[in-house]
């Protein structure tokens, strides 16, 4: 098939063309640069980042939402990254495991996609399998990152909605994230709520929203019961409607065009290449790493 016949199957829903133009992209095979460069990019699909530290219950999150939507007959997609294997950078944890209740509906795709050792905890190929999965049939995108390292920070670059997902024992936590994950937020979600202290959190959490001057919803949630689930869908949609653009975007639009622009270049390098070079500079008594990065760029 031509780049028009995949980008018309896609459309299709035609699930063996998105799983196999996910292989294409995930792997940079030949081919994948002229397709993504021929993707139209004018549907309004709603991207959702769902991050939040490890044990948050961020699949239970995403698990609920897909059972709420599926009454709603909406056709669901999920990137489900999971950490990579360290010898053979596959993922270590798969979609039947993670959404096994969901694994088998024809109206849900779910794949899950190694960090491949990535320090932020995405893929580094999730921006453009997000972009295939936005030119195929679907009326939500869930991304759900491993939540660890800079991931938080970083699915902002690619959603175009960010749902962080707490429990009440992260109190402590709060604070140190002020700097980063507290100004990504577009949505809260303090699950497992009936746990002791949930309400005193979320209550610290609207104050130190409220200290932001910014304008975000903490919902209360026990994902595993579904309960709050269908007032995270409803703020998501009401995001989703008012998402015009505004200076957020346009600077998370250049975040991710410079990722893509940064890992471009690092195609240059090759590691065992480098080490293989330093391996005999470091002999040299002149030898300055400064020195030797300037060469490599010239």
């Amino acid at each position: 098939m031509d780049n028009s016949d995949i980008i018309l199957k896609l459309a299709e829903g035609d699930v063996r063309t998105i799983a196999k133009t996910l292989t294409l992209v995930e792997n940079e095979s030949e081919g994948s640069k002229e397709l993504l460069a021929h993707m139209p990019f004018d549907r309004k699909v709603p991207i959702i980042g769902i991050t939040g530290p490890p044990g948050a219950g961020k699949s239970s999150v995403v698990n609920a939402c897909i059972t709420k939507l599926m009454e709603q007959d909406k056709k669901v997609a999920v990137l489900a990254v999971d950490p990579s294997s360290p010898f053979n950078y596959g993922s270590l944890l798969g979609d039947r495991v993670r959404m096994e209740a969901h694994f088998n509906n024809e109206n849900v795709f779910i794949r899950s996609v190694a960090s491949r050792g990535h320090l932020g905890g995405l893929s580094t190929r999730i921006y453009e399998m997000a972009d295939v999965l936005r030119n195929a049939h679907f009326d939500y995108i869930f991304i759900e990152t491993v939540g660890v390292g800079q991931s938080e920070v970083e699915i902002a670059g690619i959603a175009d909605i960010t749902v962080v997902v707490l429990v009440p024992e992260a109190g402590d936590d709060v604070q140190a994230m002020k700097s980063g994950v507290m100004e990504i937020a577009d949505v809260f979600v303090v699950n497992k709520s009936d746990r002791e202290g949930a309400g005193r959190f979320a209550s610290t959490l609207k104050t130190l929203i409220h200290t932001q001057d910014r304008n975000v919803e903490v919902i209360s949630a026990v994902a595993i019961k579904s309960e709050g689930i269908d007032e995270l869908l409803l703020e998501i949609d009401k995001l989703h409607q008012n998402n015009g653009l505004d200076e957020k975007k346009v600077h998370l639009l250049a975040h991710r065009t410079w990722s893509l622009l940064s890992a471009q270049l690092m195609k240059r390098f090759q590691y065992e290449e480098v080490v293989n070079e330093l391996k005999g500079a470091m002999q040299q008594t002149n030898f300055n790493i400064y020195r030797y990065i300037q060469n490599k760029l010239q």
